[in-house]
């Protein structure tokens, strides 16, 4: 307690409403961060969430399609101390997803702080502690706060904001132009022309769900990638793959793999879908460059259905150029140009955190960093990434707040009022 009163030397200290937190702050209620949140209450470690939108797993929500379903079955996909339902199909849907997690905040109380957006995150050298100021905008009124806390875990994730890419000529479109994130159904483009930049498992699945619904979707291919089928002999091909990594080395994995998948869909360059030099587990692992995982769409691209294209060299007016000099007439563009992260823009801190916005150190390494800081949700190896994370996480701080509370008996139920002592 006396560092947090050396605080008050600071100028800014009284220009905000201050709040002390018992335990860490988490910036982030996506899954990632419930994972976290989880295995902290079974420590018996009390914390405070914050999120910038009104409600938890914001990008599942709000910023993904309607026939979204997860490309893995749910037992790769189950968060920390709570199984799917049994009812659940393999591969749940988005509503399913979206109900299983809010069951998981509801077992584990987990009370995010709703509408609050981190501004800045940094390490004071003098109190050694954290200083994590936000702005919670309800309504017309804008509140800020600035919580000040021991442990800081930074679990915003991969995918934070978008990537929009820089296409010459656009802003001269005249149709619409919106990222996969805005996408929801194919429905409204019924008729329509529709050019899909990116080939990787959402500009696939979109090209899929366009066709579907009787649009003409040309889909933009400008890199190699792989693409295996989702199941090998009726058993998921990642679990197929991680069981044979129990054994095998991970370059004959993949050579195994790309002869499956050869059988099974045959040679995709024929289609314009020329495969990478290294295998896609070696690729994942290093570049984290995801492997698309087909779900039909590649039958409509050997149908003509979903017309495959290369790089786009400029747009104009309804009209998009190709670099083979090809033009293609389109009413509308769809950039599956994926995400990123936005650690960079508020976290002041280069140790840990590379200018990409993840950790430096590569997994199973990138979940801690020096002064208290903890990464959650950045090893490109999905939710069980996230969950193994996040297990590490609590029990690194639940270790070091059990030495030091032993002595005083605590409720591990300590519900949020709790948690922080408002100044």
């Amino acid at each position: 307690m006396e560092n947090l009163f050396r605080l008050v030397d600071h100028e800014d200290f009284l220009s905000r409403r201050c709040i002390w937190v018992n335990g860490p702050v988490i910036v982030g209620a996506g899954p990632s961060g419930l994972a976290t949140a989880a295995c902290l209450r079974d420590q018996g470690v009390p914390f405070v969430m914050l999120e910038r939108a009104e409600c938890i797993a914001s990008l599942w929500q709000k910023r993904t399609y309607d026939r979204l379903k997860l490309h893995l079955p749910k037992q790769f996909c189950q968060l920390p101390k709570l199984p799917f339902p049994e009812d659940f199909p393999e591969y749940p849907t988005k509503r399913q997803f979206i109900q299983y997690l809010e069951s998981y905040a509801e077992k584990f109380e987990i009370n995010p702080r709703f509408n609050e957006c981190v501004q800045s995150a940094r390490y004071d050298e003098t109190s050694g502690l954290w200083r994590v100021k936000t702005a919670s905008s309800a309504g017309s009124t804008k509140t800020e706060f600035e919580y000040i806390c021991r442990w800081l875990v930074v679990a915003t994730g991969e995918n934070a904001e978008r990537v929009m890419p820089d296409i010459e000529g656009l802003a001269d479109f005249g149709g619409e132009v919106i990222h996969a994130c805005d996408y929801k159904s194919g429905e409204k483009y019924k008729g329509k022309k529709v050019l899909v930049v990116g080939c990787g498992n959402s500009g696939m699945e979109l090209s899929l769900d366009l066709s579907n619904h009787n649009a003409s979707a040309s889909m933009v291919v400008r890199s190699s990638v792989h693409v295996l089928p989702r199941e090998i002999l009726g058993k998921s091909t990642f679990e197929l793959a991680t069981l044979m990594m129990k054994w095998l080395p991970l370059w004959l994995v993949d050579k195994i793999l790309l002869i499956l998948a050869w059988f099974i869909l045959g040679n995709t360059e024929s289609y314009g879908l020329k495969r990478p030099s290294m295998g896609p587990l070696a690729l994942k692992n290093t570049m984290g460059k995801t492997p698309v995982l087909d779900i039909g769409a590649l039958k409509k691209i050997r149908s003509g259905d979903i017309n495959v294209v290369p790089g786009i060299k400029r747009i104009s007016c309804g009209q998009a150029e190709l670099i083979n000099g090809e033009k293609l007439d389109i009413d509308a563009i769809v950039l599956a140009t994926g995400y990123r992260s936005n650690v960079p823009s508020w976290l002041q801190e280069s140790e840990f955190f590379s200018e990409n916005g993840f950790p430096k150190a590569p997994f199973p390494h990138g979940w801690k960093g020096n002064a208290g800081l903890y990464a959650v949700g950045f090893t490109r190896r999905g939710l069980s990434g996230a969950s193994s994370d996040a297990m590490r996480i609590a029990q690194d701080i639940g270790k070091v707040w059990k030495e030091e509370t032993k002595q005083q008996k605590k409720r591990t139920t300590a519900c949020h009022r709790r948690c922080i002592s408002q100044f």
